[in-house]
């Protein structure tokens, strides 16, 4: 199995793109080559949960399938280095459902097309080169590779204050490369192997003050892309200027290397710091989940109710991390694929609601389920996994994280842990009142305006757009532990590092 094919794909997809002739060819070959992606990633999630078993979850490393090591740099001791395990074939398999489906929502899209699909797929063969990357300056590469063709995609085909949100988002995201790249650097500088491979970092354990002084950096780093409190503010307005297909893939997506680079490196590479700093962040992950929450109350604008309901719930990554125990690890990677898969239903039907009303204002649509029935079914799908309820992917991923956070973190305060529990249980009450607020009073009621009688349903491809999504909140919810199984054998050995005195 050729696991560079995730990125061999999206780049020659982006080739085609270029020297496809027409318009509506590009469209054809941007879906031809998402639906390979989506396909391609299902048969490895398949492949590996059938080799998972096999796999020690006493290891103090990742255990990895389908590798390929290419020498890139032997004099630096870089390489290409790739493969899979749990936690990456979980990311990879919510990567092509969103970019599969974000081709759906963009087929309408008839401004600078070939340019649009190309920096989508250059965006995507980043995003994919990260999840498979265990060579940390590879990894970093691919990282930058994700982030930059942001600034493009918001810049022209977005909305409002595009140039803003566009140059406020790249600048932010840019500095806090600058921290990655000095905490991977420092890495590479105090090994003694002198070496960028992830797996060989594994067996160095670095001083205690290291540790200490460069996790914060690196968390600090990868936060600001995971929308963490304060660095958080370019988050709505990037959301609310993108377009609908850079919006499912910036919340869906983007924001989840934040909390896949710290997961993967800070807290496995830094398991020192990681005791250290917990509560610090575990508080300041608090603030995030309140903040969002009440910001989300305060605003009329549908994309940035999402926008600060995304921040909200990306808090809730950064606290499962900050549990630093088995199951709060596990509630942060199912949060991860929850929340990447339920932002994108959530900005897709915003956007083929904003289509029809040429309004994101709450206040000005009222009555819409009786002219759009099938997007308020879906609209409704929604919210209820926003909320958290059984059989939806939401009830899963924030049961874990609330469970890991009353298990507690044996290197933080009880008392203060108890409190930021409490409080993170409470925002479900805020999350609770600012949905179920919004999409009565778009979708419940009379109709107040006369041109809305003149609106049409969603069309096929938006319904198929729709329904995949739904059908994979349903899955997680539904049959929990066929993904929690798979994401075990890659938690554990982080959660062996940490609990080693001697790491």
């Amino acid at each position: 199995m050729n696991i560079n094919l995730f990125v061999i794909i999206p780049l020659a997809t982006t080739f085609l793109i270029l020297i496809a002739p027409s318009q509506h060819k590009v469209k054809y070959v941007s879906l031809f080559g998402s639906f390979l992606l989506l396909v391609y990633s299902i048969y490895v999630f398949i492949k590996y949960y059938q080799i998972s078993y096999m796999f020690d979850n006493g290891s103090i490393c990742f255990n990895l399938s389908f590798q390929y090591r290419f020498n890139w740099f032997p004099t630096l001791n870089i390489s290409y280095f790739v493969g899979v395990d749990g936690l990456s074939t979980l990311m990879i398999l919510m990567t092509s459902i969103v970019i599969f489906t974000g081709v759906l929502a963009s087929w309408d899209l008839n401004f600078r097309v070939k340019e649009f699909f190309a920096l989508l797929f250059v965006l995507v063969a980043g995003v994919y080169g990260v999840f498979i990357s265990f060579d940390i300056f590879t990894f970093f590469v691919f990282y930058e590779l994700a982030v930059l063709p942001m600034y493009l995609l918001i810049g022209i085909w977005g909305t409002g204050q595009k140039e803003y949100s566009a140059m406020k988002l790249t600048m932010m995201l840019m500095a806090s490369s600058g921290l990655i790249l000095v905490g991977i650097l420092a890495i590479y500088h105090q090994s003694p192997l002198k070496t960028f491979d992830l797996l060989e970092l594994s067996s160095v354990k670095f001083c205690d003050e290291f540790q200490n002084l460069m996790f914060p950096v690196l968390f600090i780093g990868f936060g600001v892309l995971g929308a963490m409190y304060p660095f958080h503010t370019w988050s709505p307005d990037g959301h609310a200027s993108a377009p609908t297909s850079v919006s499912m893939l910036h919340a869906g997506v983007l924001m989840k290397l934040g909390g896949y680079g710290i997961i993967r490196i800070c807290v496995f590479l830094l398991p020192a710091g990681a005791r250290t700093w917990s509560l610090f962040f575990m508080i300041l992950s608090t603030i995030n989940i309140i903040y969002g929450s009440l910001g989300a109350l305060t605003q009329k604008d549908l994309k940035y109710i999402t926008a600060y309901s995304s921040v909200s719930h990306c808090g809730f990554v950064l606290f499962g991390i900050s549990c630093l125990n088995f199951v709060g690890l596990k509630g942060a990677v199912l949060q991860m694929f929850s929340h990447g898969i339920m932002t994108a239903l959530f900005f897709s039907l915003i956007g083929f609601v904003y289509k029809r009303t040429k309004t994101r204002v709450i206040n000005d649509m009222q009555g819409l389920s009786k002219i759009l029935p099938k997007i308020s079914v879906f609209f409704f799908i929604a919210g209820f996994a926003s909320l958290g309820l059984p059989s939806l992917s939401g009830f899963i991923a924030e049961t874990h994280v609330f469970v890991g956070g009353f298990l507690g973190n044996p290197w933080a305060n009880g008392q203060v842990t108890s409190i930021c529990v409490t409080l993170a249980v409470a925002s479900i009450v805020v999350t609770a009142v600012y949905v179920l607020r919004g999409i009565c009073q778009i979708f419940m009621g009379e109709v107040e305006n006369e041109n809305f009688y003149l609106l049409k349903d969603a069309e096929i491809y938006e319904q198929i757009t729709l329904t995949i999504l739904v059908i994979s909140l349903f899955a997680v919810g539904i049959l929990p532990l066929f993904f929690i199984n798979l994401i075990e054998s890659s938690i554990a050995p982080i959660i062996n590092r940490l609990y080693l005195t001697n790491y």
